[in-house]
């Protein structure tokens, strides 16, 4: 435990037999639960693992059996409906099986997905089994080792001390980021932090594809855990669940790590243009959620509009480049309209996205500490 907080550690692997065991080796004496969920590996991950369960002994923290039903009165119906929808949640996750024969005392939990499902499908079940056994404080580190234990306290204390949703290490801030961090990496890694920013709401994050995070029970209650994406995009996509739902972050700055014998498996020039893709979706969807059905606030309105007037803007842009065309094979002038209407559209679109843009910003402040 941690300051009397329970903490977990979500540990996704994939085909990670020579490194698990020292992610487990190394994990901090104060971790609770380290909950490692092996996406259909097809190599000895699995019974690495499950030789470590066999040698550790039961965890010092008992925990509550899941499911706990709670006793029906008048007051808590909304309760009962709850507890009704986490227990068919898991129907909606890539199907898996809890491993331990004593799960609830075990200290090392080890999931086997039956499907693979990615990384984000991993860590949305461990992070479903944390939630169902109330862990105040749940982690997520890779199962490659590219992430110092010694740096996990620093990321759950906000957590578990000052009452922070979500804290995300930034690897970008530390002085060593232009020089450790491969070129390709560091560039793609800016490229989505700044698409991320627009996206999520959080405009003062950086480094949004680390995956060592720490996320509140609380959190974890407000947002639907099966809807997570289940790729590589699963950071940005979490992020922006999470401004939708209203929950503060922070960010920690932690040390860029690579050469532990790591395999990475992310393509960058594939992930780049899809989760650019999840990303521009899940812009649209967070002002349509957070500013239009759940609390109206002008800068939909804003936001709205210079979609419309861009989209006119454009319309009047093909026919000025008609009109230049046909001015050009028959030597006359081109019409003065097309021209007024595009500048004066153009203009006013970037206005009020700009308007929109520093109401967003203002709005969300409050979430980022």
């Amino acid at each position: 435990m941690l300051e009397g907080k329970t903490v977990a550690v979500v540990v996704p692997a994939y085909n990670e037999e020579n490194q698990i065991g020292m992610v487990i080796e190394t994990m901090p004496d104060y971790v609770d639960r380290i909950v490692i969920v092996n996406d259909c590996s097809n190599d000895k991950t699995g019974e690495v693992v499950l030789d470590y369960i066999e040698k550790s002994g039961p965890s010092s923290v008992r925990l509550v059996p899941y499911p706990v039903q709670p006793v029906r009165n008048l007051y808590n119906e909304a309760e009962m409906v709850l507890q009704e929808m986490a227990e068919k949640e898991i129907e909606y996750h890539v199907r898996s099986e809890v491993v331990n024969t004593d799960p609830d005392n075990s200290r090392i939990i080890l999931i086997n997905h039956i499907d693979n499902g990615g990384v984000g499908a991993a860590i949305a079940r461990g992070y479903k089994w944390c939630k169902d056994h109330d862990i105040d404080c749940t982690a997520v580190m890779a199962g490659d080792g590219q992430m110092d234990p010694s740096e996990l306290e620093g990321i759950c204390l906000p957590v578990v001390t000052e009452n922070i949703d979500y804290v995300k290490g930034n690897r970008l801030i530390h002085p060593s980021a232009r020089y450790v961090i491969p070129k390709v990496r560091f560039f793609g890694n800016s490229v989505l932090s700044m698409l991320t920013k627009i996206a999520s709401g959080y405009w003062r994050i950086s480094d949004t594809q680390t995956g060592y995070t720490a996320i509140s029970l609380r959190a974890l209650k407000r947002i639907k855990l099966h809807e997570i994406y289940r790729r590589y995009g699963m950071p940005n996509d979490m992020l922006v669940k999470l401004n939708i739902a209203k929950c503060s972050l922070k960010e920690v700055m932690i040390k860029p790590i690579y050469h532990v014998g790591e395999q990475s498996k992310m393509k960058v020039s594939k992930v780049i243009p899809t989760v650019s893709w999840l990303l521009f979706r899940s812009f649209f969807k967070r002002i349509w959620v957070k500013y239009f059905l759940r609390d109206f606030h002008p800068l939909f309105l804003f936001y709205t509009l210079s979609f419309v007037l861009g989209i006119g803007a454009m319309v009047y842009f093909v026919k000025l480049m008609v009109e230049v065309i046909h001015a050009i094979q028959t030597g006359m002038d081109v019409g003065t309209l097309p021209v007024l209407a595009f500048i004066f559209l153009i203009i006013s679109s970037s206005q009020a996205f700009i308007f929109a843009m520093w109401m967003d910003i203002q709005d969300n402040e409050r979430l980022y500490k």
